[in-house]
């Protein structure tokens, strides 16, 4: 007899924001939340670059230059980063996102804090993360 090790990627995101008209939300990574909202709360830059994406994405007005997918390859389709300064530390917040059947909303949750990329290229590293983020199974929690 033998026996397989099933890894579970099962997460737990609580609720951050939702639009007005109800139909985004925006969760955090219960474990790495910590992480993030320490880097958020590091600089008032962080804490306004950070709202100001998450104002934009809610309303639907966001630009590629401060979130866009990393579609790396197939099964990463719904990875997503968030980008708030270019340039000289150039952070990403990667985040799974995708439409929830049973709520009928279309989810983004900031899974991963990478506080600085370091080229224009995607490394071994940011891939790493990326893939690890698209085969997160978030249970999703409302404050």
């Amino acid at each position: 007899l033998t026996y397989c090790l099933i890894l579970s990627n099962k997460r737990s995101a609580i609720l951050l924001y939702s639009s007005d008209n109800g139909r985004k939300a925006v969760y955090i990574d219960e474990k790495n939340g910590p992480a993030i909202f320490e880097w958020i709360n590091a600089s008032t830059q962080n804490k306004s670059k950070f709202h100001l994406i998450i104002e934009l994405l809610l309303n639907g007005r966001i630009t590629k230059e401060l979130y866009d997918k990393e579609n790396i390859e197939k099964g990463c389709e719904n990875v997503t980063a968030m980008k708030p300064f270019r340039g000289t530390k150039n952070p990403r917040i990667y985040c799974q996102q995708y439409s929830h059947k049973t709520k009928k909303i279309f989810v983004i949750v900031a899974s991963e804090l990478l506080e600085k990329k370091k080229s224009n290229e995607l490394t071994k590293k940011e891939k790493t993360i990326i893939r690890r983020v698209s085969k997160y199974d978030y249970e999703l929690k409302d404050k």
